[in-house]
């Protein structure tokens, strides 16, 4: 099924944030986007120039004729454009089972203000409606910190992109306290803008296809961090993220998004695979090297290997855990590896090796990645 994934939020006219990064992740991601614009602005890596925000009854019109006839899986929102929207906008969520995302945006990445004091206030309701909400630290501040934004019966991910530090931690808060938390090494790149549109449209977008919560963050954050280090490097200011470019990395289990092919003679087989047009992104020693192709699927070559199938999953352990209780043998359950892989091998009947793993963003971006690549 597509998920229909409904995004209320303001448009930005640079499009690397706001209804036009939205649109992009859910659309990356395999999903329906819909959108009921709360405001218009016109802005570019540099900042906001100006904002006119869509009378509420314009809002309610996009949110009725999309619930209508097409259906929402789950709802995203951002930039709300006004207190009587979010009033508005609280009120028609409430007649909707779906999940909910509500990342409270109040100031731009270039910091312009996007939300009033009376906004701000009123965004108390829409929590009320939500399964999670996504505050950066300065807006996790705004709100009164996670205690209040719990007593509102949503769960909370508090994003650590604006703590210094060498590593970024997300945590994710329920009422009974933290559910899961996740550290990565902070990429160091001006092109921010959107990130956090980004993220909660990607976990709006899995909350759609049925996963759970800390599934669905952990995904949606590969998914940023690979838009980050995709990015174009457009603008002068903070530029947009590299949506376009991530291909194949999420999506429903299993994912063949690497083949590995035995050489005779690496300097031949390297030479080869580079002119048939392949990116070489890893070498190792004169034995092995990978190449990424135009679609984000990788290749390897190494001597003496055996030919080998590799199906990316999600759920690394909750797959084999499935394939054994139909029957099927492994010849190596999960094992982590020093390369940063979580795999399990298993061999198909004719004996043609099959590796099952998980990677994230390591699998297109590992710490020994060519620095040209």
């Amino acid at each position: 099924m597509t998920p229909r994934i409904l995004i209320i939020a303001g448009s930005d006219s640079g499009g690397g944030a706001g209804i036009q990064a939205d649109i992009k992740t859910v659309t990356m991601l395999g999903g329906h986007a819909m959108t009921a614009i709360t405001a218009l602005t016109a802005q570019n890596t540099r900042g906001v120039q100006a904002v006119m925000p869509v009378p509420v009854e314009m809002v309610l019109a996009q949110i009725d004729a999309c619930v209508s006839d097409i259906g929402v899986d789950a709802v995203k929102i951002g930039m709300i454009g006004s207190a009587a929207t979010a009033d508005a906008v609280a009120k028609r969520l409430e007649a909707l089972d779906v999940p909910v995302v509500f990342d409270p945006v109040m100031v731009a990445t270039s910091g312009a203000t996007l939300a009033d004091p009376a906004t701000i206030a009123a965004f108390a309701r829409l929590m009320r409606s939500a399964t999670v909400v996504t505050p950066n630290t300065p807006e996790l501040a705004a709100l009164g910190g996670e205690a209040a934004i719990l007593a509102h019966g949503c769960r909370l991910l508090a994003k650590g992109g604006h703590v210094e530090g060498a590593d970024v931690i997300d945590r994710l808060i329920g009422l009974d306290g933290e559910i899961a938390r996740w550290s990565a090494p902070r990429i160091e790149t001006s092109s921010t803008h959107g990130t956090g549109c980004t993220l909660a449209s990607a976990i709006a977008t899995l909350l759609g296809q049925g996963r759970s919560l800390p599934q669905a963050v952990e995904a949606a954050r590969t998914f940023v961090r690979l838009a980050l280090r995709d990015a174009p490097g457009l603008g002068g200011g903070h530029g947009p993220m590299g949506h376009q470019a991530v291909r194949l990395d999420l999506g429903a289990d299993l994912r063949l998004n690497q083949v590995t092919v035995r050489s005779t003679d690496h300097a031949a087989s390297r030479a080869f695979y580079a002119a048939l047009g392949l990116r070489q992104i890893v070498e190792s020693a004169d034995h092995y090297a990978r190449f990424e192709t135009a679609g984000g699927a990788t290749l390897s070559i190494e001597q003496k290997a055996q030919a080998t199938l590799f199906f990316e999953c999600d759920d690394l352990d909750a797959t084999v855990a499935r394939l054994q209780a139909a029957g099927i043998v492994f010849d190596q359950l999960s094992t982590d590896q020093s390369w940063l892989w979580r795999e399990a091998r298993l061999r198909d009947p004719a004996g043609n090796m099959v590796c099952l793993y998980h990677a994230g963003e390591n699998r297109r971006y590992p710490p020994w990645r060519l620095p040209d690549a």
